[in-house]
């Protein structure tokens, strides 16, 4: 075998959105683009805020003498420095820019973190559904994973946190909003984990760390508002990215932040700042990192995003498909109207719609719905939805 065992096993494993992406681009070609309903990847089609074509301007009109120089591994203090403020603000905490390094994405930010904590064998604690990478940056650090399932609505079930931890536990993910279901985990969820993990850690006496990924914290619907992580759990870590609240996806730029409650913040950080550089990743680029630094309380046009939102759920649900209304971020993950999402998948083929089974994110019997798309797109899309609600049998 050319590659080792392990990677060619993981490759069936996270072939979903590969697999469905590929069909895709067999269908475009068969049918034509326009006739091809694809809510399979969760990457923005809206553009970057104005603000920040004029700061790529500005910069490109007024370059720096040695701007594309290396930095310190930890990222521009400027950046950090604007990162901090906006932290400090949300949190009410003294942040300042030794709690914030600069990171290739969330994806490196994530990988960053693990590195730095982990001891081989330790668990991670992952919420389902979860995005399915979180499995595999997990094994990139050789710790182990425990998945716990969240309740019907995909609010934490802190009972079965509270089970799920053990003297082998080092660290739980969360993600809020979450990727695939639009939840945001509530204050009162947050300030009841946070009181969860200060009693475990007691009875264990270990350090318990939450890494919050918050990729689509600035997406948010209804007036909700994305609650600091860092009010409710002293030991926490928040990693994002600038990949959907600016629509910078290819763009690779992210950050991770200590809080400052946290005991040995700063040995943390070292640690942070010491995996950014061996893992390979040395510095997240400098074009970006000045880019992002005027622009921490910009975002996309979010109105846009909740106009499609309504409109493919209030029409789907007019089908008959159920699903939790989602609260941010860009997806709808609703239930499978027969048992086999799979299956269901493929009989959603029939009339071009290419869609994600649940199964791919740790949870059987639900489809993730990416509507980051032109609305055009959802708006043709009703035809083959209702033809599929015929044949499975939720519309007469």
């Amino acid at each position: 075998m050319p590659i080792a065992t392990k990677i060619d096993k993981f490759l069936e494993s996270a072939s979903w959105i590969r697999k469905m992406f590929e069909e895709g681009e067999k269908l475009r070609r068969i049918h034509g683009p326009e006739n091809v309903f694809d809510f399979t990847i969760g990457n923005p089609n809206v553009e970057p805020p104005q603000a920040f074509k004029q700061e790529l301007k500005r910069i490109a009109a007024e370059p720096e003498s040695g701007m594309h120089r290396y930095m310190s591994n930890a990222g521009y203090e400027n950046t950090r420095t604007a990162v901090a403020k906006v932290l400090a603000e949300d949190s009410g905490l003294s942040f300042s820019p030794e709690n914030v390094i600069m990171t290739v994405g969330a994806g490196g930010g994530l990988n960053v973190v693990l590195k730095a904590l982990l001891n081989p064998g330790e668990e991670v604690i992952i919420l389902a559904p979860y995005f399915v990478e979180y499995k595999f940056y997990i094994d990139n650090h050789s710790g182990t994973i425990k998945e716990v399932s969240t309740r019907e609505d995909f609010s934490l079930d802190l009972e079965a946190i509270a089970k799920a931890i053990g003297p082998n536990t080092r660290a739980m993910i969360i993600n809020t909003p979450n990727n695939p279901t639009g939840k945001v985990y509530s204050e009162q969820e947050l300030e009841q984990l946070g009181d969860l993990l200060e009693q475990k850690e007691k009875e264990l006496n270990r350090a318990l760390y939450v890494i919050s990924d918050e990729p689509y914290a600035k997406i948010s619907y209804d007036g909700i508002k994305v609650p600091s992580i860092f009010k409710y759990i002293k030991r926490s870590i928040l990693v994002t990215s600038h990949s959907k609240d600016l629509a910078l996806p290819g763009e690779r730029i992210g950050y991770a932040a200590v809080s400052p409650q946290m005991e040995d913040a700063g040995h943390v950080m070292e640690g942070l700042v010491f995996c950014n550089r061996t893992l390979g990743f040395v510095n997240a680029p400098a074009l970006a990192q000045r880019l992002v630094t005027p622009l921490q309380r910009e975002t996309v046009d979010i109105a846009a995003y909740q106009e499609k939102r309504d409109i493919l759920y209030d029409n789907l649900t007019r089908m008959g498909y159920k699903m939790v209304k989602p609260q941010g971020a860009f997806y709808l993950f609703p239930q499978s109207p027969i048992p086999d999402d799979v299956e269901f998948i493929d009989k959603a083929q029939k009339y071009n719609l290419l869609l994600v089974p649940g199964s791919g994110f740790g949870k059987p019997g639900y489809f993730r719905i990416s509507y980051c798309i032109d609305k055009q797109v959802i708006l043709n899309s009703f035809t083959a939805f209702e033809k599929l609600a015929h044949e499975v049998g939720i519309l007469a």
